[in-house]
């Protein structure tokens, strides 16, 4: 496949494997216009972006996810559960959940230790305490993106780990796209996207 070709293939088994819930949609479109948020308030603001990123942003994708999503056989796919967190490409509920554990972690890190090993002069007060733990968040993000990409290098290949990369990097814009009709549905009571017009 070509790269276009791959990054359609990963974006197309994220959304019907992932995305089938309009309230996971719809929490989506709201996680996507608060990341295209952080990413303008990455220039303006990084302490601040890493807090809307992160606090707004992540816990309203992840809800989708873990709340709003089936989790039993799937019928539209015809694939279990299990079978889909198998061959899920990016971070699957396991691995999304560690991630989660080290973002509610760097808080304690640094409340515990506030010079971070080292690598922070230390906080004074309150608010330099959150902008140190901002800082840390910040960095949380492409670290995990980072260490993904290159260990879908050695399990899959080198374009497979670049294409989800750069899909992580633009899920956002690609999510106004697809999920911006998803609260019109949902205010009609469809609580389950049909999957008949996306492939």
């Amino acid at each position: 496949m070509t790269f276009l070709e791959h990054l359609h293939e990963q974006r197309w088994d994220d959304h019907r494997y992932y995305h089938q819930s309009r309230i996971n949609q719809t929490l989506h479109l709201l996680s996507a216009a608060s990341f295209l948020t952080a990413y303008v308030l990455l220039f303006i603001s990084p302490a601040g972006a890493a807090i809307l990123g992160w606090i707004v942003a992540m816990l309203l994708r992840q809800m989708g996810h873990f709340f709003f999503e089936p989790k039993g056989y799937d019928n539209v796919n015809q694939a279990s559960h299990q079978h889909k967190e198998a061959i899920k490409i990016g971070y699957n509920l396991k691995r999304k959940r560690i991630l989660l554990a080290v973002w509610v972690a760097v808080p304690a890190l640094l409340y515990f230790d506030p010079t971070c090993f080292g690598y922070f002069q230390g906080h004074q007060d309150k608010t330099a305490y959150i902008n140190n733990v901002s800082m840390l968040w910040l960095y949380l993000g492409p670290i995990a993106i980072l260490f993904r990409t290159i260990h879908l290098f050695f399990i899959y290949n080198v374009q497979t780990g670049i294409v989800w990369a750069v899909k992580i990097f633009t899920d956002p814009l690609h999510d106004l796209k697809m999920y911006y009709k998803s609260p019109i549905f949902l205010l009609k009571g469809e609580l389950f996207d049909p999957m008949v017009s996306h492939s």
